[in-house]
């Protein structure tokens, strides 16, 4: 792409150590500091200053300012060399070093010629003061070039991203004829707000594309024949570098798109930009924790070329770096898995994320979200866990030695803790039950009448054993949780049963139940070979687990989400998580289970539908998943 944009040069000076010249004396340092002086101000972006120091301010003025259009936004550091005194003239060697704007540095070997005037020495207006092969009526010409962008690729090392084609739905301000009419039928489609349409055409400058959204192309298909004939309405298409569909694992992966002030100032590099506007950056995810890696390095060419552009002069090069490719990112999704959560949590109108992970290694094989929901939430959301919460109450339980599966238990309608009354589920009463019985139908009372007795921090170190407060050091952030060891009181109560002051991830309670399944509990795995995220956890003792695993079978043998019977060898937890203040409060709801057999090998999940009112519609959500991975 060719760099044609004004912009102010921005210069550094280094100076050298004095190089003895071929004649010595007074002259040598009277010619050194006149160089020093005027490269000094050319380095600093004085160029009047610089240009009055030579034979030809005006000349000088033209010939650097014509330079600092040639290489926008580059950085000079001048390094001088000999200098050689004779007969009234004096050269002085010296090297270039341009640190240039989104591209690697350009250094060259240099000479300036110096005559000496009444008063002073100064340096010779000529055009080869900029460069040894420039020459009268010529400039400078920087192209950059950049090398393809790195693919983020599946647990294969097939790439994730391709180029797919897109359309472009904007408006050419010269074909409209009635704006509001445009706005209003191009945001009937598209979703973007009439008035937002409105106002960007009419701040866009005469004559210019002014870009309402970018679609795939099967998604314009679906809206072309409510916006094709719109006076004003253009649609030219391009390719973009696009994951397999515009949700795939959006959490984790991210997305490309065209770079903004704010990347190129979180990406510049002492001051000198490391990409340039109009790149295709990553904009989120991996994309944009791996920028560097993935994007590569750009390669240039300098060229002299007439300045007389009607000449038709192609230039002769004078300088050439190659674009250095970038590397790719492997992650650990397996597409199989990733489509069929896609799928899933498409079943659902409401806000839904659905996150899938290998036991015993943590890898993340699916990160998903509908359309609706805010797919940050499936990795970094901060939920209340509501009755999934119960597998980690229940390992606390199980560890002290005095509580077993087949422990008799009370389960009542309701039950009251410092003068607050908590109730079960339409206040259901089991009576006394064993204790797998009361976790399978998930009673809160009994959770809470046995996790007051619970010593303090005693739950805290349950969820610890799961990785729960752990601070990840992921590329993506995965919210580990929050399990307070403090608690007391209605508070303690209500963190028993995933209330309270305990929040959650969908990312972090697939982990919970991963480690459950597989007896190792492991740190997130966003990419393959990455330095862990951290100390994979301690996880409860065996013998913990051996006796909570059947309990969440039978869940969903014979518990409260017997809908996933015939999906294999299903374990699980439901929950419903009350949030909000409304009178009765909403609810999430939550499925967090594994299984060990079937199509995609060991898995573990958590589904979340957000307001989802009771597990229904998370176990509606895990059925579809499994029915569709097989």
């Amino acid at each position: 792409m060719r760099v044609r944009t004004r912009s102010a040069l921005l210069t550094t000076l280094l100076l050298a150590v004095p190089v003895l010249g071929a004649c010595s004396g007074g002259n040598d340092d009277e010619v050194r500091d006149a160089a020093e002086q005027f490269l000094a101000d050319w380095a600093a972006g004085e160029l009047d200053s610089a240009a009055s120091a030579t034979t030809d301010p005006a000349a000088a003025t033209t010939l650097l300012g014509q330079t600092a259009e040639d290489l926008p936004g580059a950085v000079l550091s001048a390094e001088v060399g000999e200098v050689t005194v004779e007969d009234g003239g004096a050269t002085v060697d010296w090297t270039a070093t341009w640190a240039l704007a989104a591209a690697p540095e350009w250094t060259y070997d240099a000479t300036l010629r110096l005559e000496e005037g009444d008063d002073d020495w100064q340096v010779v207006a000529e055009p080869t003061l900029v460069h040894p092969e420039l020459g009268e009526g010529q400039h400078l010409e920087l192209d950059r070039s950049l090398p393809e962008r790195a693919p983020i690729t599946d647990a294969d090392g097939n790439a994730l991203f391709t180029p797919t084609e897109v359309v472009n739905v904007g408006v050419d301000p010269a074909q409209v004829t009635d704006l509001p009419a445009l706005a209003a039928a191009l945001s009937a489609a598209t979703g973007i707000a009439a008035d937002e349409i409105v106002a960007v055409v009419q701040a866009a400058p005469a004559g210019q594309f002014v870009p309402v959204i970018t679609l795939r192309r099967p998604q314009f298909e679906e809206i072309r024949a409510q916006v094709f004939d719109l006076p004003g309405a253009v649609f030219p298409t391009g390719t973009q570098l696009l994951a397999p569909s515009p949700r795939f694992a959006e959490a984790l992966l991210g997305r490309v798109g065209a770079a903004t002030a704010e990347l190129l100032e979180e990406t510049a590099e002492d001051g000198v930009a490391r990409y340039a506007a109009g790149d295709r950056l990553g904009t989120s995810g991996l994309q944009r924790a791996f920028q560097e890696q993935l994007s590569g390095t750009a390669g240039f060419t300098v060229r002299v070329v007439a300045l007389d552009e009607s000449i038709g002069d192609e230039g002769r090069e004078i300088a050439a770096v190659e674009p250095v490719p970038g590397e790719p990112v492997q992650t650990p999704l397996v597409p199989a898995v990733q489509i069929a959560a896609d799928a899933a949590v498409a079943t659902e109108p409401r806000p839904t994320h659905l996150v899938v992970v290998r036991p015993g290694t943590g890898e993340l094989l699916a990160v998903s979200s509908n359309e609706i929901a805010d797919a940050r939430s499936a990795l970094s959301g901060r939920f209340p866990p509501g009755s999934s919460m119960k597998t980690i109450t229940a390992t606390a339980l199980l560890s002290t030695g005095t509580l077993t599966p087949e422990t008799a238990v009370p389960c009542p309608g309701t039950t009251v803790v410092d003068g607050r009354e908590f109730e079960n589920q339409d206040q259901f009463d089991l009576g006394t039950v064993p204790f797998a019985e009361a976790f399978a139908q998930s009673c809160n009372t009994t959770f809470i009448q046995q996790g007051m007795a619970l010593p303090d921090g005693a739950l805290a170190d349950a969820a610890a054993a799961y990785g729960v407060g752990t601070d990840w050091q992921l590329p993506v952030d995965v919210f580990s949780g929050t399990v307070p060891r403090d608690s007391t009181g209605t508070t303690k109560a209500a963190d028993t049963i995933g209330q309270g002051e305990v929040l959650m991830s969908p990312a972090q309670m697939a982990l919970v139940v991963a480690g459950i399944a597989s007896g190792t509990p492991a740190a997130p795995v966003e990419v393959v070979g990455a330095e862990p995220a951290g100390p994979a956890p301690a996880g409860p003792a065996p013998q913990v687990l051996e006796a909570l695993r059947p309990m969440m079978r039978q869940v969903v043998l014979s518990g409260t989400a017997t809908a996933l019977a015939d999906r294999g060898e299903v374990f699980g937890k439901t929950g419903t998580a009350e949030f909000g203040s409304n009178t009765p409060p909403d609810s999430h709801g939550w499925f967090v289970g594994y299984r060990l057999t079937g199509a995609g090998g060991p898995i573990a999940f958590a589904v979340l539908v957000e307001g989802g009112q009771s597990s229904s519609a998370a176990i509606a959500v895990t059925d579809a998943f499994l029915a569709s991975l097989g």
